[in-house]
């Protein structure tokens, strides 16, 4: 049965489109060859940007005839990677794509001796890889891989359509190979501010408990039992929370509290209950947090959590008098940690309360204090041994 291979192709490029790992866009790509060409082994030796060397990926075809993955690697002297990454023996490819047979005749027609050993060298490298045709994949100039073919199973010799069908879809992959190491790059840049924001947000922490010597680690245990709480959500209802929720839950809980830098430390540390004015100014550290973090158009939703975690489910907290579930879930995942956290720790003008009783209030202020679904939640976070 004959092959569309122009219908194979555009189904091939509309699938490659859609994928961003490199290794999966190989894998795809050596598959179909396997499958519908039907050849006996199929491998692809990928450049890898680290290490400046070509890296045998992904083999696909009959065992004991494919490459084992990870097994070779070609460094830039490989006479096979030399030969394709030299832009004057291109001259010597029939239209891309190097056939055994037709380079073992070449070798007798080539004059120049230095070229003549290249490509015999070339030549035992496709005989220990039993590769009939060798077909590159360039980006612009740059050599992203190097297509091995071996035999088809019926024993026939590789038409035109067929190396024609190759040559495309080598071009394709390496310009999807291209854009899915891009998108890579991105993430892992990403990722790396992600870390780098993190770490700085834990020092703006510590410079918080360092204004306020009575909470000494009250920011990371507030922060890992709000992590616990949204964990536990996640696990529950998948739609409410996700993994920039996450994210924005470990922020907001490690800055929940950075409006205080802007409270002074007298009252911050009075030894004894604050007199109503005190109470007032200790009570603006949300909307001072939201000030401070206001400029960073990123921290949206982390700054729902600064801003509210002092709100009550009944209506009587702070600085809005939010109601119900008029309050974000953030700030309400948020309350429940930060309240849990304070009534266990020591306060200038108190002991903290036993484990037991803290969990006994914020069950008694389910509903009042609380939301009590994220009372709910909290509950079985600590019968989970979590908190």
């Amino acid at each position: 049965m004959s092959i569309d291979y122009k219908k194979e192709l555009e189904k091939a490029s509309k699938r490659m489109i859609l994928v961003h790992d490199p290794d999966l866009l190989i894998r795809l790509m050596i598959r179909m060859i396997v499958q519908k060409v039907r050849v006996t082994h199929c491998s692809i030796l990928l450049h890898d940007r680290v290490q400046d060397s070509y890296i045998l990926t992904v083999s696909g075809g009959r065992t004991g005839l494919k490459v084992p993955e990870g097994f070779t690697r070609m460094d830039l002297d490989n006479p096979l990677v030399r030969f394709f990454r030299e832009t004057k023996n291109k001259s010597l490819l029939n239209n891309e794509v190097l056939v055994y047979e037709e380079a073992k005749k070449l070798t007798n027609l080539i004059a120049d001796s230095e070229l003549k050993d290249l490509l015999s060298k070339v030549l035992y490298q496709m005989d220990l890889f039993e590769t009939t045709t060798c077909i590159p994949s360039y980006f612009r100039d740059e050599l992203m891989g190097i297509l091995l073919l071996g035999n088809k199973n019926t024993g026939a010799k590789f038409d035109m359509d067929e190396l024609s069908f190759f040559i495309a879809l080598s071009q394709d992959v390496a310009m999807n190979i291209r854009n899915a190491q891009l998108i890579q790059e991105l993430k892992n840049e990403l990722d790396n501010k992600q870390s780098l924001f993190i770490n700085t947000t834990k020092a703006m922490a510590a410079a918080i408990e360092a204004k306020d010597r009575y909470t000494h680690g009250h920011t990371s245990r507030v922060t890992t039992y709000a992590l616990e709480i949204a964990k536990k959500l996640e696990q529950k209802n998948k739609k409410v929370t996700d993994k920039k929720f996450l994210g924005d839950i470990q922020i907001a809980s490690l800055l929940h509290d950075i409006g205080k830098i802007g409270v002074p430390e007298s009252i911050l540390n009075k030894e004894g209950l604050l007199d109503p004015e005190e109470r007032k100014k200790i009570n603006e550290h949300p909307m001072i947090g939201v000030n401070i973090l206001q400029p960073i158009h990123e921290l949206e939703t982390v700054l729902m959590g600064v801003k509210y975690h002092h709100e009550r489910f009944d209506g009587n907290g702070y600085p809005e008098g939010l109601k119900g579930d008029k309050i974000p879930l953030i700030a309400a995942i948020i309350s429940v940690a930060d309240s849990f956290d304070a009534m266990t720790s020591d306060r200038p003008y108190r002991k903290g309360f036993a484990r037991e009783k803290a969990i006994d209030i914020i069950k008694q202020e389910s509903g009042k204090q609380f939301d009590p679904y994220i009372v709910e939640i909290f509950l079985e976070t600590v019968a989970e041994n979590k908190i």
